[in-house]
């Protein structure tokens, strides 16, 4: 027999829940923002060229988790092509295939476009193709995914370092918090652009390398704002009432501190996501961001601007980005006045 526990909230927990809900336009838009990330998360499972699952002479393959070279199936390449019409009609005749309900991947062309590409909007491409014949609405769903993927990525590290130094800085003052001031000031006055610039010259860009040089700069965000709390937060007669007891610096700023800090905190997260999310596509408009060929929002924009016979990927591309930020500073704002201490 399963015993279900309820999450029990405290009442100012559950007052701050109530002031989320209040703000409708911000409760709409975390429910619409879900929504969006729950079906953009399996985007193999939506738009792909290649089958979800599939049998051929009484054996399963699952194509969307394993290359499988063209060999298995009478073929000679190293690579299969499932859209290639002797591969497909070889395993149809010999077994079964469950497909995606889109057959194309962010990287796959229409080899017979009705028009030149970058063609428009059709049965086949509902939002068309771009300059390369490549599915317009495959590589929005998989770009969508990669842009709040690297805006989550980034802005939790960021956040987690951010919030550490400016504990530090704010709890220990004096000479510690003196010398982290001065170095922030000389870290926070490079030309981040820049150096961005530099750095995509020299190494190859990928989502992981673009992650980590911007993990370098961005940590800042926070670190002023916890400091402050920290600092304010040091002197209570608490935090002196558990010294005196003999409790560690770090219990202290974990369980009793800490708490205090994150409630300012927390309203600030939706808006460095926000944030990292720009940052992402203004690298890949300008072309410094993701490798080429990747799904991306940025790159987007760039053809629509470079292709203005075509608006809708300029269109694409803007309205994608416009929702994905509004949804993102809505949220924020309703986190906001769940947090207000005028309201709770």
């Amino acid at each position: 027999m399963m015993i279900r526990k309820k999450i029990k909230l405290s009442p100012l927990n559950k007052r701050r829940l109530q002031n989320f809900k209040a703000n409708k336009r911000g409760y709409i838009s975390l429910w619409l923002f879900l929504f969006l990330l729950v079906i953009t998360l399996p985007a193999e499972f939506i738009t792909n060229d290649r089958p979800i699952i599939m049998s051929y002479k009484d054996k399963l393959y699952v194509p969307v988790f394993v290359d499988y070279p063209e060999s298995e199936f009478g073929g000679f390449l190293a690579e299969t092509n499932y859209r290639d019409p002797y591969i497909k009609e070889e395993i149809e005749s010999n077994g079964w295939m469950i497909w995606p309900p889109f057959r194309y991947s962010y990287h796959t062309m229409n080899k017979n476009p009705a028009t030149p590409a970058p063609s428009p909007p059709s049965l086949e491409n509902p939002l068309g193709t771009d300059t390369q014949s490549r599915d317009v609405l495959a590589r929005l769903i998989y770009g969508f995914r990669i842009s709040v993927l690297f805006g989550l990525i980034l802005t939790f590290f960021s956040s987690l370092i951010g919030i550490a130094a400016g504990a530090i800085q704010g709890y220990f003052g004096g000479k510690i918090d003196l010398f982290f001031q001065r170095f922030m000031e000389i870290w926070g006055a490079m030309p981040l652009f820049f150096l961005l610039i530099i750095l995509a010259s020299v190494f190859t860009p990928s989502f992981w390398s673009l992650l980590i040089i911007l993990l370098l700069f961005t940590w800042t965000q926070l670190t002023g704002l916890v400091r402050a709390e920290f600092l304010r937060a040091r002197n209570f007669d608490y935090v002196r009432a558990a010294r005196a007891l003999g409790v560690r610096n770090l219990t202290i700023m974990w369980k009793h501190v800490l708490p205090n800090a994150m409630v300012a905190t927390v309203t600030f997260l939706p808006f460095i996501l926000s944030g990292a999310v720009t940052m992402l596509t203004m690298l890949d408009f300008i072309g410094f961001g993701l490798p080429p060929g990747s799904a991306s929002l940025g790159e987007l924009l760039a053809q629509g601007r470079a292709n203005v016979h075509a608006p809708w990927l300029a269109l694409t591309g803007f309205f994608s980005i416009s929702v994905l930020l509004v949804l993102i500073v809505f949220i924020g704002e309703a986190v906001r006045d769940a947090f207000d201490p005028r309201k709770v």
